[in-house]
Order: structure tokens, then C-alpha cells, then sequence
């Protein structure tokens, strides 16, 4: 097996993006780094190295053991990768969403700018109200 690997074909192998296009967006992004430095979706990665992926809220830590020759399982990740990932970190997947929509009538057509006034008020209201 190979002693190096492209960071973006690592990430890829290792499961944390669906698609090679995906993990190379990622590492563009600024949404990857190596050892503390954002990297490029070319950069080498070597055995022992420290990969941070921010995904969406989530931050998650890897140590790279060793390099699959191509995409491997969920279950044989383990081997090539140390999973880093603090639980509250992993929480924050599963923390609720808030959303607020306001039901209107059928046929009632777009809202005017006095029901609009409205709803932005009643928005800021809960807004204030949660945050206290």
C-alpha cells in the first residue's frame, strides 16, 4: 500500500463525503485542514496526520493510519482511520431544528405589507422570547 495519499481521494475513501467532487469542494472551501492548516484538495497526507472536516456544525478529527487502495466499507474505515470525534460534537447532528411557518388560507393570496409588519413582529417576539 501507498505511504501517501491525495487528501481529497483520502477523504473520499474514508467515507466522510459521498463523492471525490465532494471532498475536493470541501478542501477548496477552507472547510478541511491538515494538521491545523487548510490545504488543498492535491496536498500529500501522510500516516499520523490530524484531518479536521467541518460539516455543517459538525467538526469532525481523524488520524490517518494508513491508506485504502480504493473506497472502503463503513466497517473497515476503523483500520485506516482513527475517528477523533468528541461526542458533543456529534450531538450537534442530532440537535432539533427550530423552523416557523405561518398557515394561511387557501386563495388568500401573497401577504400585504401590513401582514407581513405582522409577521415580522411576531417573529422578532419568539426570537426574544427564546433567547432569554
Amino acid at each position: 500500500m501507498a505511504d501517501e495519499a491525495r487528501i481529497g481521494k483520502y477523504l473520499w475513501t474514508i467515507r466522510p463525503f459521498k463523492t471525490r467532487t465532494e471532498a475536493a469542494d470541501a478542501c477548496s472551501g477552507g472547510k478541511v485542514k491538515l494538521n491545523g492548516a487548510s490545504c488543498k484538495p492535491s496536498r500529500a497526507v501522510k500516516a499520523g496526520d490530524m484531518l479536521e472536516v467541518r460539516k455543517g456544525v459538525v467538526l469532525f478529527k481523524y488520524r490517518v493510519k494508513d491508506f485504502p487502495p480504493s473506497r472502503v466499507g463503513a466497517a473497515l474505515v476503523p483500520q485506516y482511520a482513527e475517528d477523533l470525534t468528541e461526542e458533543s460534537e456529534r450531538a450537534k447532528m442530532h440537535a432539533p431544528v427550530e423552523t416557523f411557518f405561518v398557515r394561511r388560507e387557501r386563495g388568500t393570496g401573497r401577504p400585504t405589507k401590513k401582514d407581513r409588519r405582522t409577521l415580522d413582529a411576531l417573529w422578532e417576539e419568539f426570537e426574544n422570547n427564546n433567547n432569554q
